[in-house]
């Protein structure tokens, strides 16, 4: 199993568009071939830092999803939110609780 977590800068303004987004978007990525999870989380300091927490049972999984014309899609949509680039992870758990 993988986590992917995205970090997302989004102009102050643009907050409520882009959780319009990902609600709209949910389901679909729920709904992909080997999701686990997915969530959306926010900085307690700073609002328009969101990061997007989802868990797949192998980065190829993973990677299916990202090469999706739905995917395509919706990163056009949320790179016009942005007001910096992304940073993404890719993890794996060393230690299993």
């Amino acid at each position: 199993m993988i986590t992917r977590i995205v970090k997302l800068h989004i102009d102050e303004n643009k907050v409520a568009d882009f959780i319009a987004i990902y609600e709209s978007s949910k389901s679909f990525i729920q709904n992909s071939s080997g999701n686990i999870s997915v969530k959306l989380v926010k900085d307690i300091h700073q609002e328009n830092i969101l990061f997007t927490i989802s868990e797949w049972n192998c980065e190829e999984d993973l990677n299916n999803y990202r090469n999706t014309e739905f995917f395509a899609k919706v990163w056009s949509q949320v790179k016009t939110l942005l007001i910096s680039k992304t940073d993404a992870w890719s993890l794996e758990e060393i230690i299993n609780h």
